[in-house]
């Protein structure tokens, strides 16, 4: 598992990311910001590109749950 702050993925593992279920587990483990640029630096290195559409679509929806678990509030309506 990727901890916080320190992004290191192996060509494996940019390859076959799903890049929403990446955005998605880190908004609701960590909760304050996306690390897609570490991502996206670390899979450049395997001639990857990462998604940042997916990702971040993946973030705001885990970053919602955890607000609502954190607070029991909703947060950050649907666009």
């Amino acid at each position: 598992m990727l901890a916080a702050g320190c992004v290191s993925m192996t060509d494996a593992e940019c390859r076959t990311a799903t890049w929403y279920e990446i955005g998605e587990r880190d908004g609701l483990q960590y909760g304050l910001r996306p690390h897609i640029d570490q991502y996206a630096y670390q899979c450049s290195k395997h001639g990857v590109q990462a998604s940042e559409k997916d990702y971040m679509a993946g973030w705001v929806e885990g970053y919602r749950e955890f607000i609502r678990r954190s607070t029991g509030a909703d947060c950050c309506a649907p666009n």
